[in-house]
C-alpha cells in the first residue's frame, strides 16, 4: 500500500459541524498503517501554497474531542480558486513533504479543487489518493441524501422561524407581516426546512419562496393578501437565491465571488428579504419586520442537530477508509436506506460528478402552489432536525362583556 503523509484542509463557509468531519478524519488517520504524518492546512489551499500548516498528529486528546462540539473552521478557511498555474506549486509541496493522502471538507468547489489537484498528480505521474468530505448548509451537492452542515442550520432556521412567528402573530395588530430570509444561492433545502415550525394552520412559515421556481411579483403580493385576510397576519420565507423568469436577481445583486457565483451577503447590493418587504409595505401600506441572519446559523452549536454531529464525525472516518483501500476521485456519500426508522449507510460519490452543479429540490417536495412543502418533504427532514420545542397559547376564554 502507498505510505506517506496525509494532508487535511477546510474550505467555503463554516458550519456547526465541519470540525467534527475533521476529528474523525484526524483520529481515524491516526490508526491507519499508511499514514505517517498528518498535516492541517491553515487557510485551505491557499495557506498550503505558503506550506502554512499545522501539525494534526501530535493534537492532545482533549483538543480532538473538542472539535466535535466547536463550529466554525478550526484550521482556516478560504475561498481560493485554484488556477492551472498553481497546480504546479500544489504539487511541489506535496513532494516536499511527501504527502500521499489529500484530504478536503468542503462543497462543490471544494470538491473540484480536489478533483484536479489528483488529475494533475496523475498526469504527473506523482502517486496522491484524493478523497472529499462533503460539508454544506445548503444541502446541494449531488451523490449524497444530504450534507453534514445542513441539518444543523435548518434546525437553527426552524427555531428562528417558531420564535419569530409567535412574536409576529402576538404583534399583528402593529406589523402585518414578517420576512426571514435564508441562506441557499441555487437551491432552497434551508428555506424549505423552516416548514418544520408550522404545527398548526395558522403557524409560521405560511409561505416559502426559493430558487427552484421563478419569482412571479404579483403571485407573491396575491398569496400575501390571502394570508393576511385568512389569517390576520403573515410569515415569508425567502430564500437568498430567488430569480425573477429572466434570471434577473430579486435581490438586484451583480457583484460575484471568485467562482463567478452572485454574492447575496453584505456586499452583493441589497437583498431579497429588504426587496419583498418594500414590495408589500408599498402595495398595501402593511408595516412589517424583514429578519436576515446570513452566516450567524451556519456555526449555530447551541442548536446543532445531535445527528447531523455524528454524521459529519463518521464522514471523516469514512474518507480514510477509503483512502486505506486505494480508493481515490471520490467523496463520502449518505445514503438514506428509511426515513422511519431512520437509517443511512456510507457509499462514495464521484468527485468529478459532485463538481458539475449544485443540487435543486425535487419537485414532489414541494406543494403545486410552488410557495410551501409536501408532506413527502417533511417526513425527509423530521429525522434531521430532531425533536422541536412546543409552545404554548393562552386558550381563548374571554372575559364576558358587562
Amino acid at each position: 500500500m502507498l505510505k506517506g503523509n496525509a494532508i487535511i484542509g477546510q474550505s467555503g463557509g463554516p458550519t456547526a459541524v465541519i470540525n467534527s468531519s475533521l476529528a474523525g478524519v484526524i483520529e481515524a488517520a491516526s490508526l491507519s498503517p499508511n499514514i505517517e504524518g498528518i498535516y492541517g492546512m491553515h487557510y485551505g489551499i491557499e495557506g498550503f501554497m505558503q506550506e502554512m500548516m499545522y501539525d494534526l498528529g501530535n493534537q492532545s486528546s482533549h483538543i480532538l474531542k473538542g472539535l466535535r462540539s466547536t463550529p466554525s473552521s478550526a484550521l482556516g478557511s478560504s475561498r481560493h480558486k485554484v488556477k492551472e498555474e498553481d497546480l504546479p506549486r500544489i504539487l511541489d509541496v506535496l513532494k516536499k513533504y511527501d504527502i500521499r493522502y489529500f484530504f478536503l471538507i468542503g462543497g462543490n468547489d471544494t470538491m473540484d479543487t480536489i478533483n484536479r489537484v489528483e488529475a494533475y498528480c496523475r498526469r504527473m505521474n506523482y502517486e496522491l489518493i484524493g478523497v472529499g468530505i462533503p460539508k454544506t448548509v445548503d444541502n446541494d451537492l449531488f451523490g449524497t441524501d444530504h450534507t453534514p452542515g445542513f441539518a444543523s442550520a435548518a434546525r437553527s432556521n426552524i427555531l428562528n422561524v417558531m420564535q419569530a412567528g409567535v412574536l409576529a402573530r402576538d404583534m399583528q395588530k402593529v406589523d402585518k407581516f414578517v420576512i426571514y430570509q435564508t441562506i441557499g444561492r441555487d437551491a432552497g433545502w434551508l428555506a424549505a426546512a423552516t416548514a418544520l415550525a408550522r404545527k398548526d394552520p395558522d403557524d409560521a412559515p405560511h409561505l416559502i419562496y426559493t430558487p427552484e421556481f421563478s419569482f412571479d411579483r404579483d403571485k407573491f403580493l396575491a398569496d400575501v393578501e390571502k394570508c393576511v385576510k385568512e389569517i390576520g397576519w403573515v410569515s415569508i420565507v425567502c430564500g437568498e437565491g430567488l430569480k425573477y423568469a429572466d434570471g434577473t436577481p430579486v435581490s438586484a445583486s451583480i457583484t460575484k465571488d471568485k467562482f463567478n457565483n452572485i454574492e447575496f451577503g453584505a456586499m452583493g447590493g441589497t437583498s431579497v428579504g429588504i426587496n419583498l418587504h418594500r414590495m408589500i409595505a408599498d402595495t398595501f401600506g402593511y408595516r412589517g419586520e424583514f429578519q436576515i441572519t446570513e452566516s450567524l446559523i451556519m456555526s449555530d452549536m447551541v442548536r446543532a442537530s445531535e445527528t447531523d454531529l455524528e454524521e459529519a464525525y463518521l464522514c471523516g472516518v469514512e474518507a480514510v477508509k477509503l483512502a486505506n483501500k486505494g480508493e481515490s476521485g471520490y467523496m463520502v456519500s449518505i445514503e438514506r436506506m428509511s426515513d422511519e426508522p431512520y437509517m443511512i449507510r456510507f457509499g462514495k460519490a464521484p468527485l468529478k460528478d459532485v463538481a458539475v452543479s449544485a443540487k435543486p429540490m425535487p419537485a414532489e417536495y414541494f406543494n403545486e402552489a410552488g410557495n410551501h412543502v409536501s408532506d413527502e418533504f417533511i417526513e425527509y427532514m423530521n429525522p434531521l432536525a430532531g425533536d422541536l420545542p412546543e409552545f404554548i397559547r393562552l386558550e381563548k376564554k374571554m372575559v364576558k362583556r358587562k
